[in-house]
């Protein structure tokens, strides 16, 4: 018998409470705070990082550090704000030193966020860096030959963009990022269209 087997339809406390007593990878035993994601839980656009960072963990929200201020500015350019979208990370835990999640870290976290993934029931995901887009796309994803391109992603429309930190190293990008928000809020358009 499974006792943390849970058959009532999922919910927001209950996944975020289930999720807080994870313990399927050592990344939970290291965190500061749990980051769950944040935003609109009906949205029609979602994005996807790979996990938090230091201020990520300190503060317990996705993308509330220097990337995520220019994520912030990023949504502004194309009339949305964090009311708006849905912001989630494929793990749920700071890896330390923030280096990438290893591979059986973000097996471990991946149930929660194809939870939180048909809780909020987007249109459209946008995968925010290599990782996720790896890991949604296609495992060979280039983010410098593929961002900005539409995939389908289980019956969603999908592209991945450069990751907001990988733009504060090198601003060079941010042109073709720019380029790619704004095929974002045309899909956005069309979908009320």
């Amino acid at each position: 018998m499974d006792f943390f087997k849970d058959d009532t339809p999922d919910s927001w406390e209950k996944l975020r409470a289930e999720c807080a007593r994870c313990s399927a990878c050592q990344l939970g035993a290291t965190r500061r705070n749990l980051v769950f994601g944040v935003g609109n839980e009906t949205a029609d656009v979602m994005f996807i990082g790979e996990g938090p960072g230091e201020q990520e963990d300190i503060q317990g929200e996705p993308f509330v550090g220097p990337a995520g201020k220019l994520l912030d500015v990023m949504l502004e350019l194309i009339d949305l704000d964090r009311t708006q979208v849905y912001i989630a990370n494929i793990v749920k835990c700071r890896p330390p030193r923030n280096r990438d999640p290893l591979p059986d870290e973000q097996a471990a976290c991946m149930g929660w966020l194809t939870r939180q993934i048909d809780l909020v029931q987007p249109k459209l995901l946008v995968f925010l860096g290599r990782i996720a887009a790896q890991v949604f796309i296609k495992p060979d994803f280039r983010i410098t030959r593929e961002h900005g391109q539409w995939f389908d992603v289980d019956g969603r429309r999908a592209m991945a963009i450069y990751h907001p930190s990988a733009l504060l190293r090198d601003p060079s990008k941010r042109p073709e990022t720019f380029v790619d928000l704004k095929s974002l809020q045309r899909e956005i358009k069309n979908l009320y269209d």
